[in-house]
């Protein structure tokens, strides 16, 4: 696992291993309800060149997980503190833009 700045260098290496490492680094233990979610991202990611702030990754789980996981509170609960940021670097990709 390369890393650089909390993202791999080589995208398409990212692992599920890898996301398990990087959940572990921020006191997360990874359940399937997140992996939808990391692969969701990394969807996203490869869609647009970029990875997803609050807003569009809300859009993006609801579209595909329904309502309940799309919601900002669901996403603080399995990602405390700043979910764009821990899904981003759990997910192997740069942080957003916009996260400080």
């Amino acid at each position: 696992m390369s890393t650089d700045a909390n993202y791999l260098n080589n995208l398409p290496h990212w692992s599920i291993d890898d996301a398990l490492a990087f959940a572990l680094q921020n006191d997360i233990v990874l359940s399937s309800e997140h992996i939808d979610i990391l692969e969701l991202a990394r969807e996203f990611y490869n869609s647009y060149g970029f990875s997803p702030s609050m807003r569009p990754l809300c859009k993006t789980i609801t579209a595909s997980l329904g309502i309940e996981k799309g919601r900002s509170i669901y996403l603080n609960q399995q990602f405390p503190n700043n979910p764009a940021k821990l899904i981003a670097i759990i997910a192997g990709l740069p942080i957003p833009k916009n996260c400080l």
